[in-house]
């Protein structure tokens, strides 16, 4: 791909006050919010939209993407909240709260007239999140029942909602991905047999059947909800021992067991495989301290892991979103399988939406500049077609 605009990348920071009864971010002053960014401007590129770039806990400003779309001028903000790199305790109602600081600093101080939603991975369930409650908020506590006010925060509305190669939601996935054979959060070494993916003695090996797949997903979804019934007795004993806005950390063992992984004929697609996701080997990351939710708190694990209570379910959220969709899979992913973007496009309840497949790509098109451009170029005649975008 050549680039043909010059890209500044300029860092910047934005800070305000919010009241909490308790401080869950490491340092810093008390009801002082501090979140970090950067803005890619290409220069002589369109200076009317801009694309906004946020995961809950990760940063963007190095994914490939936002860069090539930047070199073909479109402007693009890399958002981290005020949990980057560290999710054990975070919460996605106070994300909303950060995005919508965003989104309004890219209105109202960089002067930009659009803004479009651009959720990638797990940025995705995030966007249309903040989306349906700019558009319709109704949330005024968090699940663990600490005062958050999105209802108040007049969060701005984007213009529009991208999706690439994003994921239903944390909650959804994490469920998707847990080791169903634990039974015992304090031991994970107590394993149901049955249920045991990396135990090749076990009965049930890949390909897998319909039957036990089912079984094994209502396993997932019990252990869940056993986490949660933990959490909640937690908060309720804090709660009567006077120390309602004391913490618990925990760990969750046991966070990538997906059969998708070892069977790459369910949620088929190009992914490389058996035994492989995105970040490898699957057993060595199911039990590596990199796995997904591997270090949580209590309210940390309702509002964004929670199978049942965590409110981040993209395509719920995407159902009460008026403004018009790109839905852009990668027929590679070996993160976002297909069902990820087909649960997407049918929680979209207008008819506003465009969905595109991208032969042979992976999740991030490491190596792929001929998939990234592809993407990128998607994204343009997107824009172009809804009279978001006036550049080239």
């Amino acid at each position: 791909m050549t680039n043909s605009y010059e890209v500044e990348r300029i860092p910047f920071f934005l800070h305000w006050q919010e009241k909490s009864a308790f401080k869950e971010t490491y340092a810093g002053p008390m009801d002082t919010v501090v979140v970090e960014g950067q803005h890619l401007r290409p220069k002589g590129g369109d200076d009317k939209t801009i694309l906004i770039f946020m995961h809950p806990t990760g940063t963007m400003n190095l994914l490939p993407m936002p860069n090539a779309l930047a070199a073909q001028g479109v402007a693009c903000l890399c958002c981290a909240s005020r949990y980057p790199h560290n999710d054990s305790a975070l919460s996605m109602e106070k994300v909303l709260l950060d995005l919508g600081h965003y989104v309004r600093y890219a209105k109202e101080k960089l002067g930009y007239e659009k803004v479009i939603m651009a959720g990638w991975s797990g940025g995705g369930s995030l966007s249309m999140f903040y989306q349906s409650q700019a558009e319709n908020p109704t949330i005024t506590h968090t699940p663990a029942g600490d005062p958050v006010d999105i209802v108040g925060a007049n969060l701005i509305p984007a213009d529009g909602v991208l999706q690439l190669a994003a994921h239903v939601s944390r909650a959804i996935t994490l469920t998707e991905w847990l080791d169903a054979s634990i039974v015992d959060e304090s031991n994970p070494d107590h394993r149901n047999r049955e249920l045991d993916l990396y135990d090749q003695s076990a009965p049930h090996q890949p390909p897998y059947t319909e039957a036990f797949v089912a079984d094994y997903r209502a396993a997932q979804i019990a252990r869940s909800a056993r986490i949660d019934d933990f959490v909640f007795d937690k908060l309720e004993s804090l709660k009567r021992q006077g120390k309602p806005n004391q913490e618990f950390a925990f760990v969750v063992h046991g966070t990538m067991a997906d059969p998708r992984w070892l069977d790459p004929t369910l949620d088929a697609n190009d992914r490389k495989g058996p035994n492989w996701c995105y970040m490898g080997d699957p057993e060595v990351v199911n039990m590596m301290p990199a796995g997904l939710a591997r270090y949580c708190s209590l309210r940390g694990w309702l509002s964004q892991w929670s199978y049942k209570h965590s409110r981040a379910d993209g395509p719920k959220c995407a159902g009460d979103i008026s403004r018009p969709f790109l839905v852009i899979e990668n027929s590679a992913d070996d993160a976002c399988t297909p069902s990820h973007a087909a649960r997407i496009m049918d929680g979209i309840l207008h008819d506003d939406k465009e969905f595109h497949r991208i032969q042979g790509a992976t999740h991030y098109y490491i190596g792929q500049p001929d998939k990234m451009d592809e993407a990128v170029q998607l994204v343009k005649q997107w824009l172009h077609k809804k009279n978001l975008f006036a550049g080239e």
